[in-house]
This record gives structure tokens, C-alpha cells and sequence, in this order.
């Protein structure tokens, strides 16, 4: 039975990949900051009978040695570790760059982009050693270089993420690895990440922000399904899986006067 460590995953995108990949009969290990999550998350994901198992591990993805212990953890547990997912991630106060804070500019950096890089380090490691194995890093706002205020250092950390992915990727390939290295670009989901900023913080969107998200957005169930049918059937190395597509999104906005979704009700 395969296996699938996923950071970032006690709620959000992060958890209903763990839901899909499960129903596909894979084990999964997610992991979180708090623990008190990963127990409410574990729980909901049991509620569903499927042969995969379940287990959790508290890990911050912005220190390597607690990604290399729960690596170790899902070696240890399952006996190893088929794809790796780097998704934990913050989102940014809604504020222009120097109107941040030198903690809230480190924050967002350390864990979307340095988290990711650590994550992918780790994982390409063990991988590369038993010559099997997929990374895949979850792409965002600002990987196509679009440009949004108070998105600045969030834009700039995926930006990033995209060339650190598509790097490792013919690193991987050079190296002879055997080792998949993939992006993830989820599009726009309405989720806690979405109204809220460093974890916790609520985040007051404008209405115009609030009328796109409802063109464009999806909840993450959707996109979780899509993204991991997607994985699992992928062995093209440097793929990029994208759901919200350039088509997609022009004929959601053809059709916004037909759209009657509202997820800020």
C-alpha cells in the first residue's frame, strides 16, 4: 500500500487531499503546528471506511529537523513514503510591503517558501536514495507573476516556489533520481487560508475581492478531487497540475450573471 505525507494538512485544501488520497486506498500522514487539529482531523477523516490508514504528526515546516522527523515518522509507520506534498502555507495581511513587519515578512517567507524548499530537501533525500518517489509544491497568487496590493510578499514566495519547482525538477531529471517533481496550482479556494492571514488572523476582504472569489473560487473539495486523481495518474516528471485553467476561468466570467454562488453569506 502506498503512502502520502502532506504538510499543512489539518484543515483546508491540505485535509481533503488526505480525504481523497485515502478513498484511492493510500495511507496518509498529515501534520499541523497544533495537535489539538490533528486530532479533530484524523477523527473526520475515519469517519469514512477505506483501507488507507491515518496518522498524524505535529512537524513546523519552517525547521528542517522537525521535516526530517516526520519523514522518518512516515517511514517508520507505513515503511516508506511514495509522494510528498509541500503545501503548508500562510496567507498575508491585507497591506502594502512596508507596512509589514520584519516578523510578518520572515513568517511568510519561512513557511511558504522556505517550508517548501526544506519540505522538498527532505523528501527528494530518502526519495533519490530508493530511486522512486513524486514532490509536488503548491503554486499561488503571483506564480504567474500577476500582481496584487497586500499580496506582495505572498506573490513573491510563490513566485519563487515555481522556480525552485521547475529547478529541482530538471534536477532531478539531470541527477537521475528517479524521483517525480511536480506543481500543484489549486486556483482560488474559499477557506480559512483564504480570510485569514498568518493562520489566524481574519483578513476583511473588499466586496469587488468578494465578487471575484465567487466568479472563481471553488471549495477545496472540488480542486482536492481534481489535483489528486491527477497525482496518482501522473509519471511525467516536471508536470504541472492546474485546475483553474486560462479557459475556465474566461467562461466563469461569461457566465457570472448566471453564477449564483456566495461564500461569504
Amino acid at each position: 500500500m502506498k503512502t502520502v505525507v502532506i504538510t499543512g494538512s489539518a484543515r483546508g485544501l491540505g485535509f481533503n487531499l488526505a480525504r481523497f488520497f485515502r478513498e484511492y486506498g493510500f495511507n496518509v500522514v498529515i501534520s499541523d503546528l497544533k495537535e489539538e487539529n490533528l486530532v479533530k482531523a484524523k477523527r473526520n477523516l475515519m469517519k469514512t471506511k477505506y483501507e488507507g490508514k491515518v496518522s498524524y504528526k505535529t512537524c513546523d515546516v519552517t525547521k528542517l529537523n522537525e521535516l526530517e522527523e516526520l519523514l522518518e515518522f512516515a517511514v517508520k509507520k507505513f515503511k516508506n513514503v511514495d509522494i510528498w506534498i509541500n503545501n503548508a502555507g500562510v496567507n498575508q495581511p491585507q497591506k502594502a510591503i512596508w507596512e509589514l513587519s520584519k516578523k510578518e515578512i520572515n513568517t511568510i517567507l519561512d513557511v511558504d517558501l522556505k517550508g517548501c524548499i526544506y519540505g522538498s530537501k527532505v523528501a527528494m533525500e530518502y526519495m533519490s536514495e530508493n530511486h522512486s518517489g513524486a514532490i509536488y509544491n503548491i503554486e499561488g497568487y503571483g506564480s504567474n507573476d500577476a500582481h496584487m496590493l497586500g499580496l506582495n510578499m505572498y506573490g513573491t514566495s510563490k513566485r519563487a516556489v515555481t522556480y525552485f519547482t521547475e529547478s529541482l525538477a530538471q534536477e532531478a531529471e539531470i541527477k537521475n533520481t528517479g524521483v517525480i517533481v511536480g506543481k500543484l496550482s489549486p486556483g482560488i479556494m474559499i477557506t480559512d487560508f483564504t480570510t485569514h492571514s498568518l493562520g489566524d488572523n481574519a483578513i476583511e476582504l473588499s466586496e469587488k475581492t468578494k465578487k471575484v472569489y465567487n466568479i472563481l473560487g471553488d471549495k477545496p473539495e472540488t480542486v482536492a478531487k481534481f489535483l489528486v486523481d491527477r497525482m496518482i495518474r501522473n509519471h511525467k516528471n516536471g508536470v504541472k497540475i492546474n485546475w483553474l485553467t486560462n479557459g475556465k476561468a474566461f467562461v466563469r466570467f461569461l457566465t457570472a450573471g448566471f453564477n449564483k454562488k456566495n461564500f461569504f453569506e
